[in-house]
């Protein structure tokens, strides 16, 4: 062989090397992330999402890609939006916004593995997994506590406002969440209070929930965690000011909104829990064998600009336990 061919022949072959080793590198990884929120109010969800996959080792656009799918509020849509992300073949599927996006997902596919957050339903008496410290299946996650945290709540409340005899709760037409508004029940007896439960259907209803409260003469609301709510939170919150109704929410968004407190799991916190589940499933390990967790950081937020308006003096005792004070 001439020495011009044996140079060509070498060129050619290093030229060809790169193209296979590319060839046989798998692919990028892609995760779902599925939410029945809107995009411009989950920036910051988000980002603590991507702070748990970072500490598995996957930054978005590096070595992993993320979908991002989101409702704006319609729960309709989501059943679609899952199927989309099945066709994607994507590895992971991440549900946040509330148990309607995590049973979009439950009904879209039962291999793709699934991580929810959900604070509205028990998961397991949803049928979404077998039980919290085994899931089973295709799914695992954060169980929010939304409802079990309805007795604290409502000791925070009266706390705010020790003087209303009669305390409403705005809850759904969803009877999954009935076993929380027992317990809420039970809870306002010990304190000597009468609970009445006002349920709507979708954000129609608060007008009439709100009529309702007047007639009852409440002094005073809880609102339970759901998506309805979450989406109708500023005209909820702007609802209480009108009657001027002392209401404490899940939520921080609702007080950022105007409401005057909110006590429930922290959001940023379980968006990165979220984000560890999938990194540590991207690495091999199966959701039925990752427990469902459940919260272990709280975050009560109070509007000291509503308490005014409202007439209200929050006790210095309750300010000191704020995580934050809107002011």
């Amino acid at each position: 062989m001439r020495r011009r061919e044996f140079i060509t022949l070498i060129g050619g072959a290093a030229a060809a090397w790169p193209l296979a080793a590319r060839a046989q590198q798998p692919a990028m990884p892609v995760v779902g992330f599925l939410n029945s929120l809107s995009e411009a109010g989950n920036a910051h969800f988000v980002a603590a999402f991507n702070r748990g996959l970072n500490e598995t080792g996957f930054v978005d656009g590096r070595n992993v890609k993320i979908e991002y799918r989101y409702s704006e509020g319609h729960s309709d849509r989501l059943p679609a939006l899952a199927q989309e992300l099945v066709r994607r073949e994507v590895n992971v599927i991440a549900t946040t916004g509330g148990s309607p996006s995590a049973r979009a997902a439950h009904a879209a596919t039962t291999t793709i593995p699934i991580v929810f957050t959900m604070g509205d339903i028990d998961p397991v008496q949803a049928g979404l997994v077998a039980s919290l410290s085994r899931p089973g299946g295709n799914m695992t996650g954060l169980s929010l506590l939304g409802g079990a945290l309805g007795a604290k709540r409502l000791e925070i409340l009266h706390e705010i406002v020790p003087n209303a005899d009669v305390i409403a709760v705005l809850a759904t037409n969803n009877r999954s969440a009935d076993p929380y508004l027992d317990e809420l029940q039970a809870a306002a007896r010990t304190l000597g209070r009468r609970l009445v439960v006002l349920r709507v259907a979708d954000t129609n209803g608060f007008d009439a929930a709100f009529q309702t409260l007047v007639e009852q003469r409440a002094g005073a609301l809880i609102v339970t965690a759901d998506v309805i709510f979450t989406n109708g939170r500023k005209e909820l919150t702007a609802l209480a000011a009108r009657h001027r109704v002392p209401a404490i929410y899940q939520w921080p968004d609702f007080v950022t909104s105007g409401g005057l407190i909110s006590y429930g799991t922290s959001l940023i916190d379980a968006h990165r829990q979220v984000g560890l589940y999938v990194g540590r499933i991207l690495k091999g390990e199966k959701p039925a064998d990752l427990p469902v967790l459940q919260p272990i950081k709280f975050d009560l937020v109070i509007n000291l600009k509503t308490a005014k308006a409202l007439g209200l003096t929050v006790p210095p005792m309750l300010l000191a336990r704020a995580d934050e004070v809107i002011e």
